[in-house]
């Protein structure tokens, strides 16, 4: 039997690097690895079921195999999976295991399609008592104050009630840190060996209690982020680390930050421990949340305060040496909003989950809007506008640390640049056929095409003398 040529030998392991099992997310800096030491890049979903039993059922409006099979067709490498506190613990110190099961059942349908799984603790005005939901009711401790007047999402977080809950939650009242270490290990116990695992999100936009107004109105609260939310952080962060020592931890700036104002995470004192620490924020323009409300379109004044976020985000996570992740834009039918939002993320070279796949029933949440089906039932009824802005081309792995990315989704035009460094696979390039009817050319300088011709997944060899990689893709 003739020696396999080496070329041929490359070409047949590039085509069979899709196939593999992946192993979970690590963090170099701002950037996420894998195993074969490529960059990552995520463009993925939110899926939170936030009403009891607090995980989609596998029903046709929950999440079935269709479902991951869907979103792995659309190039989608990631789910912001929600795992609530209320259905981890429903009953004070009991952990349910049943709950973890279920949410077991989506972990692996993602899995089996390589999509990465962030385990996200969410919450929105703590609790049901509230109209929201994430704390199970024995966690609730408001001393009592009468709700009489209960607005819900979003104004309830300037009600007194619901600012002393969450004072208690901060101060640790009634050791409730203790029994949401508990939970959060639990989690962890059931998924570290994960291979897909993208890592645990410890809470969802906190907020900053009875100082919310002032931290809006003065640019941030550095005692509040420092003091209060921090600690706070930090002491979920050593629980879960009991359990697993490696997997990515993802911390959250208090929710104002969402808006464009800043964090003052890391700032008084350095976060205590940064291995494998991933910084998850959120982009939401509240001229557009307005907007929405009113039926009109976006003002022009959501390009600053939204470019002030991504520039707010890189240098919270460069502080802390921390991989950055927009885990939550969008949020509406408002496609030039999440338009400009998926264009900066690639002029900023960004990981990002959209919210949210489907409505769910949300009760924070614009009914009808926020997903991406007119009904949660039919996966035929995506909303086309939105699906052609999110299911874009980008580079889902490289071999080298990006340099700049743009995509133009009118004309599918599309150009990477990277410089190459070692890795034990190619670099991989989704590319969607919504955006390619008639194909797609592809011209590469620095490196080499080993995937066939219009291939969903574009597979790059690095050249060995290259020093930078240049990838342009044009509709034909």
């Amino acid at each position: 039997m003739q020696r396999m040529s080496m070329k041929l030998f490359i070409i047949m392991i590039s085509l069979l690097w899709p196939l593999l099992a992946m192993a979970g997310l690590q963090s170099q800096g701002r950037w996420l690895v894998d195993d074969n030491n490529r960059i990552v890049m995520l463009h993925g979903m939110n899926v939170v079921w936030k009403q009891a039993p607090y995980f989609p059922p596998d029903t046709l409006g929950g999440f079935t195999s269709a479902d991951a099979d869907w979103l792995a067709a659309q190039g989608f490498n990631s789910v912001r999976l929600g795992v609530l506190f209320s259905g981890v613990m429903p009953q004070q110190g009991v952990i349910d295991n049943n709950y973890l099961n279920n949410v077991d059942r989506i972990v692996q349908l993602l899995a089996a399609r390589n999509i990465y799984v962030l385990l996200d603790f969410h919450q929105d005005l703590f609790n049901e008592k509230f109209k929201g939901e994430g704390f199970p009711s024995w966690a609730v401790y408001d001393d009592g104050i009468p709700n009489w007047i209960n607005p819900g999402f979003p104004l309830g977080y300037l009600m007194p009630n619901v600012q002393l809950t969450y004072y208690h939650l901060y101060t640790n009242d009634n050791n409730i840190w203790a029994y949401y270490q508990q939970a959060l290990q639990a989690v962890a116990a059931k998924w570290q060996n994960q291979s897909n695992l993208q890592g645990y999100e410890v809470i969802n936009e906190p907020p900053p209690g009875f100082v919310f107004a002032l931290c809006y109105f003065s640019n941030g609260c550095q005692d509040f982020d420092s003091n209060y939310l921090q600690p706070f952080e930090t002491a979920l962060q050593q629980g879960i680390r009991q359990v697993d020592p490696n997997g990515m931890i993802w911390i959250e700036p208090n929710v104002l930050f969402d808006f464009g104002i800043p964090s003052y995470l890391n700032t008084s004192q350095p976060v205590s421990d940064t291995h494998n620490l991933g910084f998850s924020w959120h982009n939401y323009c509240m001229q557009s949340d307005i907007a929405q409300m009113l039926g009109v379109s976006t003002p022009s004044s959501c390009v600053n305060p939204e470019t002030t976020v991504f520039n707010n985000a890189n240098n919270t996570s460069n502080s802390m040496n921390a991989s950055s992740f927009m885990s939550e834009f969008g949020s509406g039918n408002d496609l030039g909003d999440i338009a400009r939002v998926a264009n900066m993320a690639d002029q900023f070279l960004t990981s990002w989950d959209y919210w949210a796949y489907k409505s769910f029933n949300d009760p924070t949440g614009a009914a009808g809007t926020e997903g991406l089906f007119a009904n949660d039932s039919d996966l035929g009824s995506v909303n086309q506008g939105k699906l052609a802005l999110l299911s874009r081309t980008y580079p889902q792995a490289t071999a080298g640390i990006p340099q700049s990315l743009s995509f133009d989704p009118n004309s599918g035009a599309f150009s990477y640049t990277y410089a190459p460094q070692a890795a034990s696979a190619p670099t991989q390039i989704f590319v969607p056929p919504i955006h390619y009817p008639n194909g797609y050319q592809v011209t590469v300088s620095g490196g080499s095409v080993l995937s066939a011709a219009n291939a969903p997944l574009l597979l790059i060899q690095n050249d060995p003398a290259a020093t930078e990689v240049q990838v342009s893709i044009t509709a034909l």
